[in-house]
């Protein structure tokens, strides 16, 4: 059987390996971040220390077409935004080696910057917060003094801007924060939007996932996320699987302008103000609540799998409604944060707990990943002499071969 090669193996990643490694699929786990759990899963063959893909390009793919020149080629499959770019930009050199699960580049880099995918949205039609793309400091002044307030400071490449600040986005209330918060990322070498704020709790944002083959949704899978963290801005920590009709259509006409194939996750936000779902997002590569699909009865990396090396075209498959997802460490940071702020209700908080459920992390039938979480979030956490938190780099240097 062709092994799976899953590229980082953090949330998104361990939910691939064991969405395949149930499946009988040898799973080969390459990862760059030594903070990652997911490369110790039982599901895992066999385990590889890399280079940071953006930080060492041309390395992290060498060491992938060396490993098919020892070992033999496998499907290899991005998990994260990093991998995803590096991957795609070199995807017709790697497909000499191995069978790749990712967009072509051109379509790639219309869903890494995101400048390109609001614009693609714009010019088909599809609602969306207004956007605004600043090309210098005085253009940013000059569109502060118009915008309404609050509004969002975004960057184009969220895994870049995350990988600086970890948060994916900035609120600002008055010119002066904007100001302050696009010379913050500019210093980094980022480049950021300017976006409406679609008013709305954290219930308010949904996901469309989808497999496509041949410019059609053979599979469809809908979900809405119930609790964010940080609240407000941060990413899911407790999502419920759910129709949501209303996103089908705009999700469909995105990914087919793109000419999208294979799998994807298109988010949307509903406006409070009309009721309409705005377009945020589309996502070329397994999302962070991967194995919610799964229990839901849909296996989105095994229909991959069983398309890419066997040739078995998808079918059309059902789901079931009302399971959650729930990422127990960030879910439990979000619970203590709103308990520090005295806004907190406990019927609230384990509701999820005691309904059909499934974890990011914890598995009873596969427990390592879980442990190594637990160990990594005490050990990654040093008290400083100021009483600060200081979180120790983890990232792996430039391995050797």
């Amino acid at each position: 059987m062709l092994p799976a090669i899953i590229l980082s193996s953090h949330t998104a990643g361990l939910g691939v390996i064991r969405a395949l490694g149930i499946k009988g699929v040898p799973i080969v786990s390459v990862y760059y971040d030594k903070n990652d759990m997911g490369y110790v899963s039982k599901y895992v063959k066999e385990r590889v220390l890399a280079a940071h893909p953006e930080q060492h390009e041309e390395h992290f793919i060498g060491q992938l077409m060396d490993y098919a020149k020892k070992k033999g080629k496998g499907l290899v499959i991005p998990a994260d935004d990093a991998t995803l770019s590096v991957v795609s930009k070199h995807k017709s050199v790697l497909e000499k080696y191995h069978i790749v699960a990712c967009p072509d580049w051109n379509i790639t880099e219309r869903i890494i910057d995101k400048k390109h995918t609001y614009a693609l949205a714009e010019r088909i039609g599809i609602p969306l917060p207004r956007t605004i793309v600043p090309k210098s400091l005085d253009e940013l002044e000059q569109y502060g003094k118009s915008i309404d307030y609050p509004c969002l400071v975004k960057p184009c490449e969220s895994h870049r801007y995350y990988e600086v600040f970890k948060r994916k986005m900035v609120r600002v209330e008055n010119i002066v924060d904007l100001v302050s918060a696009y010379i913050q990322a500019t210093d980094q070498g980022l480049e950021v939007m300017l976006q409406e704020y679609i008013p709305g709790e954290d219930d308010r944002g949904v996901n469309y996932n989808s497999y496509w083959c041949d410019g059609e949704p053979l599979v469809e899978f809908t979900a809405e996320k119930v609790r964010l963290s940080p609240q407000g801005f941060g990413v899911p920590s407790v999502v419920i699987s759910k129709e949501i009709p209303e996103v089908l259509e705009a999700g469909r006409m995105i990914l087919k302008a793109m000419g999208y194939s294979g799998f994807s996750c298109t988010e949307f936000k509903k406006d409070t103000r009309d009721g309409v779902y705005k377009f945020m997002e589309v996502n070329g590569r397994h999302n962070r609540s991967a194995s919610l699909a799964m229990k839901c009865g849909i296996n989105y990396p095994w229909i991959e799998y069983q398309h890419l090396v066997d040739g078995k075209t998808p079918a059309v498959s059902t789901y079931s409604h009302g399971i959650y997802w729930i990422d127990e460490f960030r879910d439990a940071y979000r619970y203590v944060e709103q308990c520090r702020k005295g806004r907190f209700s406990l019927i609230h908080q384990i509701r999820p707990y005691l309904k059909s459920n499934v974890f990011a992390v914890f598995d009873l039938r596969d427990l390592k990943p879980f442990i190594k979480r637990c160990i990594d979030m005490m050990n990654t956490l040093v008290v400083g002499s100021n009483n600060k938190l200081i979180v120790k780099d983890n990232s792996a240097k430039v391995p050797k071969i």
